[in-house]
């Protein structure tokens, strides 16, 4: 079980922090809307990525049987977080443009953002999803580890990002930052090397 909450530890850290559209959003409503306009954006992932877990499982379990496929995946998987740790070990700090949208509740324009964000669909069915059946397989509690851990570091590192904003603006651009963003990525390789091991093995049978 160790390993899966470590797993969601890292991966939900990391998509925290790493630069993007619903990071953008939670910076730019933080700066104009307070601290609790950010936090709204920031909680988005608990709404959207339910419908995209589902489907994403759904479809692995249909291929549960069928070797290449899976390793097509898995191989998918490996070089999406080898990217990703690549990113971050280059990461100097976050230059994050604002993100004009006007009216209605923060968290709905983070509801929106997120969906048409294809990052969460590409993480669910490359890295997430896999590796979420692989802790299931290993109990429930394994699973509810992976699971939890990973919202509570992706939502919850937002969440002190839009709490830190509105206090010091500069925190993206802090030593702290980027040193904490450049180990996540030595961490994302290691993982990244995990998946293509998996996805090697399946085609070799």
């Amino acid at each position: 079980m160790t390993e899966f909450l470590l797993a969601g530890v890292v991966l939900g850290l990391s998509g925290g922090l790493s630069p993007g559209p619903l990071l953008s959003l939670v910076v730019s409503e933080t700066l104009r809307g307070g601290v609790r306009a950010g936090i709204g954006i920031a909680l988005a992932p608990l709404l959207t990525d339910v419908p995209i877990i589902l489907t994403v499982t759904l479809l692995l379990q249909l291929l549960a049987d069928q070797r290449w496929p899976l390793a097509l995946i898995q191989l998918g998987g490996g070089i999406y977080l080898a990217w990703l740790g690549v990113e971050s070990l280059r990461f100097r700090g976050a230059e994050l443009a604002p993100v004009s949208a006007s009216g209605g509740f923060s968290w709905r324009r983070g509801v929106i953002a997120n969906f048409l964000n294809p990052s969460p669909y590409l993480f669910w069915l490359a890295v997430g999803t896999p590796t979420l059946l692989a802790a299931w397989r290993n109990g429930w509690p394994a699973a509810l580890a992976f699971i939890g851990a990973f919202y509570a570091l992706l939502v919850g590192s937002k969440v002190l990002l839009a709490v830190a904003l509105g206090r010091a603006r500069r925190v993206l651009h802090s030593g702290g930052c980027i040193a904490l963003m450049r180990g996540l990525g030595l961490l994302l390789l290691v993982y990244a090397a995990l998946f293509l091991r998996e996805s090697g093995r399946l085609w070799l049978g």
